[in-house]
């Protein structure tokens, strides 16, 4: 069973969630932090990271002595991460490589008319692999300057382990990093608060949710802070809330320091078994 914990917007206690349900389980669990732009799992779970291996993307080269200027990779690419200049009276035709807006898409070698263009490797992040206790965790650590999540992303997913109970804690949001992190998941659970910035952006990812036909159901943390009106709306839409957290100064305190709520406050333990009874409950109907 894989399930992925997401949230409109950052802050809504995402994290607090995905890490107090996987320490809640008994049973072998396998956690992937995949929100790689800032993962902050590890914080909590305290894994020992046994195993480091770097992510590539695969980038163009120009053979300068073959290519001919046609124009034709820049042509193809959707990114504009290849530019050509042919030559001019008095200047020297360029193919110039824009290497960090290129996706890896492999357009401009296949369609390249000279076969002129090679691809090369890029380095783009990491990804730390480590345990604690039955919690196999993974993570991944996009290189500061980078703009694209989802390279690093998806290699963290290729080591799914679909035997185990996975949790993938998703990047906050709802674009291409969400949608690479939760696509392939049997359950989503969202995670939201009751202001009108949370329910505007909750309101966005179901549309994404809906979108990708994947089941979900509503977390509602510090739900007896703000209105009522995300709870009107999950009525409104059939949507099921299947736990609400109240706001304690201790919770805020103990996850401040790196504690999540299952670890610091074992009376949730039993509240966070019955969310996972429900998802199972969900995805067998």
């Amino acid at each position: 069973m894989i399930i992925s914990v997401a949230s409109g917007k950052g802050g809504t206690g995402k994290t607090t969630v995905s890490t107090s349900l996987a320490f809640a389980l008994n049973s072998d669990v396998q956690f992937l932090d995949c929100d790689v732009e800032e993962p902050n799992a590890h914080i909590f779970i305290k894994p020992e990271i046994e195993q480091t291996e770097k992510v590539y993307i695969l980038v163009p080269e120009v053979d300068k002595e073959k290519c001919n200027f046609c124009g034709k990779c820049q042509e193809v690419c959707a990114y504009n991460a290849i530019a050509v200049l042919p030559p001019g009276d008095n200047t020297e035709g360029k193919t110039l490589v824009f290497p960090e807006l290129c996706h890896g898409c492999g357009a401009c070698s296949y369609f390249c008319p000279q076969q002129c263009i090679k691809e090369v490797k890029r380095e783009v992040g990491i990804i730390e692999r480590g345990k604690r206790g039955n919690i196999e965790f993974i993570h991944g650590k996009l290189n500061i300057g980078e703009a694209m999540a989802p390279p690093v992303i998806r290699d963290v997913k290729k080591h799914i382990d679909p035997k185990k109970t996975v949790i993938i804690d998703a990047p906050p949001g709802t674009s291409c990093p969400v949608i690479m992190s939760i696509q392939g998941t049997d359950f989503c659970i969202l995670v939201t608060e009751p202001t009108p910035f949370g329910l505007n952006d909750l309101v966005l990812a179901v549309e994404v949710l809906r979108k990708m036909v994947i089941p979900f159901g509503v977390v509602v943390n510090r739900s007896d802070l703000g209105d009522k009106k995300t709870s009107k709306y999950c009525d409104k839409e059939g949507i099921p809330v299947l736990m609400e957290i109240p706001f304690r100064k201790e919770i805020a305190s103990a996850y401040s320091t790196g504690i999540s709520i299952t670890e610091g406050f074992p009376e949730y333990k039993e509240q966070f078994q019955k969310l996972f009874d429900t998802i199972k409950k969900e995805i067998t109907e």
